[in-house]
């Protein structure tokens, strides 16, 4: 099988996590990133073929199969399209981009091109989210009333290799902010139900965080059939938490990251079966690893594709558009 040279567009965590796991999986790596010291990181923990500081020089690297775009935010657009152009297939990493109208554009370039992008929302390849969907679909709870989407998680302990506030997180130029960067949960909650009929959403900076980004978001998405859904992300919170509480006439399904498990109630007391699970975090980004090599070799997006992006974008611009206009908004 052939060795693919995979080129990764920005040096920080995810990138280098990308990385390491396309280099476990037999790729070539040639990296990009402006600052010096993320090209030495990247290159002292996987074997780097050539590591560029122009993007124009690394993009015209001969024998390049695959891009991954891992940098902020702000890029994703540009540096997306600019390797479509150049017929050379993406992985994208979340949130696609700043704007709904980037998103769009990347979405007409890559129709255009007909090159594909795999989306990184990796949470879509995790197997106990996986198992909650097909409980779902057996109908193990009935019809479902009310589902509570929720992270939080303090920035400060993200990375604390360096200052929070030299993080891409905290800035608002570079597409930061936790409606942007954790819109993995919008995506979910597509994933699950489709789109809402409304949305009443406020993005809001609450917390003593010295940061220019929203900290604190706050949904409420009204479906058919009387399904509710509340959303809250925020970026002060301690301990971390992320789950997903879903409440059906006939029961609830609880979904948590830490504890890694799935949970079931079916009375009145507190009495739950639950599934533990022992697959790691790093497991989803080598499948999503995986399915780019499939990609690569001329094989069909499955799990997380472009569209699915905009979808999320559109969502996003509504939620602003509701904080701004202190209102619920209709969806199209």
């Amino acid at each position: 099988m052939k060795q693919h040279h995979m080129l990764i567009l920005g040096c920080g965590s995810v990138g280098k996590r990308h990385a390491r796991n396309l280099a476990a999986l037999g790729c070539r790596i040639s990296c990009f990133d402006p600052r010096k010291d993320r090209r030495t990181e990247l290159a002292a923990e996987t074997p780097v073929s050539v590591a560029c500081s122009d993007l124009r020089e690394a993009l015209s690297l001969d024998g390049v199969d695959g891009v991954v775009v891992a940098s902020p935010t702000a890029f994703h657009a540009d540096q997306t399209i600019r390797a479509l152009d150049l017929g050379l297939p993406v992985l994208l990493e979340k949130p696609p981009a700043k704007t709904l109208s980037e998103a769009k554009r990347m979405a007409d370039a890559m129709e255009k091109t007909g090159v594909p992008v795999l989306l990184g929302y990796t949470w879509r390849w995790w197997p106990p989210l996986s198992r909650v969907r097909e409980l779902l679909d057996s109908g193990k709870i009935g019809r479902i009333r009310h589902v509570q989407f929720h992270m939080s998680a303090h920035l400060a302990d993200w990375h604390p290799w360096e200052p929070y506030q030299d993080f891409f997180m905290s800035s608002l130029e570079l597409g930061g902010g936790a409606l942007l960067d954790e819109s993995h949960w919008i995506d979910l909650m597509l994933w699950f139900f489709g789109k809402p009929l409304s949305l009443f959403g406020q993005v809001e900076k609450n917390s003593d965080l010295q940061i220019e980004t929203d900290d604190n978001v706050d949904v409420v998405a009204t479906y058919p059939d009387g399904l509710r859904i509340t959303l809250h992300l925020d970026l002060y919170g301690r301990p971390h938490e992320k789950f997903i509480r879903f409440i059906g006439e006939g029961g609830t399904i609880f979904w948590s990251a830490e504890p890694n498990q799935v949970r079931i109630g079916l009375g009145m007391e507190q009495e739950w079966e639950q599934e533990d699970f022992t697959c790691d975090r790093n497991d989803m980004f080598m499948d999503v690893a995986g399915e780019f090599i499939a990609v690569c070799n001329g094989g069909d997006v499955k799990t997380c594709r472009l569209t699915d992006g905009v979808a999320v974008m559109e969502l996003i611009e509504k939620i602003r558009n509701s904080h701004q206009e202190q209102k619920a908004v209709r969806l199209d």
